[in-house]
């Protein structure tokens, strides 16, 4: 893994995990019923939950590529496919976003916030096969080991934290929820980082 590569990677995850979601409205409820506190907790258990799949995908996708031998390279075109897919979802799916609102429960308690964002993320089996097509972008499977592996963890956990907790300090303090032009630029951004990796998996493949 080079530091282009990782650099990359924390980038395109960083703008996903900005776009608009259930996710980000969990994380934005919790906050403004409970505090910064709550809001955090709930993102820390997005985290765990991104993890948990990115660990399910990098290991099956270690496993996979060991069982095609020579046809390795379909899970490049596959997952080229999926992310592309994806992208073009999104962007699709900017044109007729709604405003976002968040709902606005009662005072959770922090243990209920970790579970509520992991159950979120868990619930979203799309999540696995975004990391199936995503990964082999940026990551050298056959070179993967424990330190790597930790690396791409905290990488993840940065990333796809950072928004997340940007999120609950905003809702905290003021309720505040992206607005829908904002929101629609981040899924555009997202759509063309996804359609854009894609591609260059393809090419690459």
């Amino acid at each position: 893994m080079t530091a282009g590569a990782l650099a990359a990677l924390f980038a395109a995850m960083a703008v996903l995990a900005a776009v608009p979601s259930a996710s980000v409205l969990a994380v934005c409820a919790r906050a403004a019923a409970g505090g910064f506190a709550s809001g955090a907790a709930t993102a820390l258990g997005v985290v765990v939950g991104d993890v948990i799949w990115l660990l399910v995908a990098l290991f099956g996708l270690a496993l996979l590529e060991a069982a095609l031998g020579d046809l390795a390279w379909l899970i490049r075109w596959a997952g080229a496919a999926w992310v592309i897919f994806v992208g073009v979802s999104l962007a699709l799916a900017a044109r007729t976003r709604p405003a976002a609102g968040a709902p606005k429960p009662g005072a959770p308690g922090l243990l209920a916030s970790v579970g509520a964002g992991l159950a979120i993320t868990l619930a979203d089996q799309k999540a696995v096969l975004f990391y199936l097509g995503f990964l082999p972008g940026f990551v050298d499977l056959a070179a993967i080991g424990a330190a790597q592996t930790l690396l791409l963890v905290a990488i993840i956990a940065l990333a796809v934290g950072g928004p997340k907790l940007a999120y609950a300090v905003a809702a905290a303090k003021a309720g505040v929820v992206i607005g829908p032009a904002a929101g629609r630029a981040l899924t555009l951004l997202a759509a063309a980082i996804l359609i854009g990796v894609g591609g260059a998996l393809l090419l690459g493949g």
